[in-house]
């Protein structure tokens, strides 16, 4: 009965090497510009950001009746206002945007299909009802579970209206952003006045991007930027006035020096290989910035094998810190933990570098410690930090979004790829649980303090050298002389206890403190027959000769 209502484990995944980054982006600042410099760019923006609104309202009209003849007129009709290039990129952005909105309203559906479930069960449960762990048990009161039923009715309501969106093709787009069309209405709460409100969506609303063509001459004809740093602007129809030079382009007084990877693109835009340009205002610091991207050929990933050749560093992802920990090929833990901390308070900008800054101290180590590959949780906390799973949990749901998931997967890949470094993914089932409770007593000691989190390194990068977490007790050697040979942390199914942490030395047996002041005397013939106390489990004291 004990073994049938033991706890069935879920099945893990296999670990895997995730692929290399995609694409490449730089940025720099455009200093020195004038105030016809800018007004240029304003203009620019705010007109081809128009034709983006009225683009991007046409898309999402068509619905799922879309077809390539729309597409074709709708470009036609922006052509005229702009240049067929600037049409291009409208065009183009639009259709991205109209696909992420599918996707965002599908996780959405989801969403609130976990949370009627969720709600359904728990209404059905007994009030009062603990539930178990597999599945959540009845609300604490009548009043709770009163409110749960509106809840739901809600949750039902909101479920049936995006699923006829979704049937009819309908999405919800906010050029600028829905959380600064929202702070419109909380101005005193952001500490803004109307007018910097006004000026960030503005900022937010214009278009000054443009994709690139190869072939052409260095690779970009609407916002060409040549090896030098020089910034020209290919102007729309209608500011076609407002040129400075040949064939209707506008020559900013300011020029680009990307300190990143600059050898790169200055080798990429000789050769007139394609790169796209996008320019930026930051109202708050009052700068324009020049971005430039293009795409490389995926990184290719080593084999599993491979990766595991020179050992590995397990690294736990949590809402402040990485705990970290290296092993050897044999799954061994080599040293003391590190952590490398962040804070993911304040601004957007902030929370970005402080990621960059740790996974930057974190690479930099594991260089350090000669391993290649980097372990880490396949984390993905999407359906997990909803409030209809966790309830009352409110500070656990916090701190589960809190965690990095998705920037940190992106930020590892592509700085890792630069030093040389492969990802392994792991599935994270267990990995806190196991890791406290076979590696983190063993390994405390006096000088060493070991957390749960420490723990939980050395179990992800078990898990990702392909080693079992569990640590289990090797049966005793028959004596001494270790005529079995090496010692294994694996044991055989048959043999007792297999599942413990190994155990100390038995009653200390080694220990000089316990044996100072006694004298332990043996017959002659004793040497033979008493075996040793780690072979055979307990220690018997041999009684005193008598002298007398």
């Amino acid at each position: 009965m004990a073994e049938a209502k033991k706890k069935q484990l879920r099945q893990i995944e296999e670990p895997f090497v995730a692929l290399g980054p995609s694409g490449v982006a730089i940025r720099d600042r455009l200093k020195h510009l004038t105030a016809e410099d800018e007004r240029v760019l304003r203009l620019v923006g705010e007109h081809v950001g128009h034709l983006a609104s009225l683009d991007l309202k046409a898309r999402c009209a068509d619905g799922l009746d879309h077809n390539s003849d729309a597409w074709a007129a709708r470009k036609q009709s922006l052509t005229a206002e702009s240049s067929s290039r600037w049409a291009g990129a409208v065009t183009k952005a639009t259709h991205d945007q109209w696909a992420l909105s599918r996707r965002c309203q599908l996780a959405h559906i989801q969403s609130l299909e976990a949370g009627v479930k969720t709600v359904a069960h728990r209404l059905s449960q007994p009030i009062g009802d603990k539930g178990t762990k597999r599945a959540p048990g009845g609300y604490r009161s009548k009043h709770e579970w009163f409110q749960k039923t509106r809840r739901l009715a809600i949750l039902e309501h909101r479920l049936d209206v995006a699923r006829a969106e979704r049937e009819a093709g309908v999405v919800h787009v906010v050029r600028g952003g829905r959380r600064l069309l929202n702070t419109r209405h909380h101005l005193e709460a952001a500490q803004l006045t109307e007018t910097e409100w006004r000026e960030r969506w503005e900022a937010e609303r214009w278009f000054l991007a443009a994709d690139g063509e190869s072939g052409k001459r260095f690779g970009n004809e609407t916002i060409r930027v040549t090896p030098e740093g020089e910034v020209s602007i290919k102007l729309p129809a209608p500011l076609a006035h407002l040129a400075n030079a040949k064939h209707g382009r506008y020559v900013l007084a300011s020029k680009v020096a990307f300190a990143h990877r600059g050898a790169q693109w200055r080798d990429r835009i000789e050769a007139n290989r394609a790169v796209a340009y996008r320019i930026h205002h930051d109202v708050q610091r009052g700068r324009w910035y020049l971005t430039a991207a293009w795409s490389i050929p995926p990184v290719k990933t080593v084999p599993l094998e491979t990766a595991r050749a020179e050992g590995m560093v397990g690294v736990d992802t949590n809402a402040d810190h990485f705990a970290a920990y290296q092993l050897d090929p044999h799954g061994n833990p080599v040293g003391d933990p590190r952590r490398f901390f962040y804070d993911l308070t304040g601004s957007a900008e902030h929370r970005d570098a402080q990621i960059r800054h740790a996974i930057s101290q974190l690479l930099h180590w594991a260089n350090r410690c000669g391993v290649k590959t980097i372990g880490i949780e396949n984390l993905d906390f999407t359906a997990e930090k909803t409030r209809e799973k966790h309830g009352r949990k409110k500070r656990f749901r916090q701190l589960i979004s809190g965690i990095p998931t998705g920037k940190l997967k992106a930020r590892l890949v592509s700085m890792a790829a630069e030093h040389g470094l492969s990802i392994v993914a792991v599935d994270p089932a267990y990995t806190s649980m196991w890791g406290d409770q076979h590696w983190r007593k063993p390994l405390t000691s006096s000088k060493r303090k070991m957390s749960r989190h420490d723990a939980a390194g050395i179990a992800i990068g078990r898990r990702a050298l392909g080693h079992p977490i569990r640590r289990r007790t090797a049966p005793p050697h028959d004596d001494q002389s270790d005529r079995r040979g090496h010692r294994t942390v694996q044991a055989e199914p048959s043999a007792r206890r297999r599942e413990g942490t190994r155990p100390p030395v038995t009653e200390r047996a080694h220990d000089a403190r316990r044996r100072i002041g006694e004298q332990r005397m043996r017959e002659p013939s004793a040497s033979n027959t008493v075996r040793d106390a780690r072979s055979s489990g307990n220690w018997q004291q041999m009684p005193l000769l008598d002298t007398a």
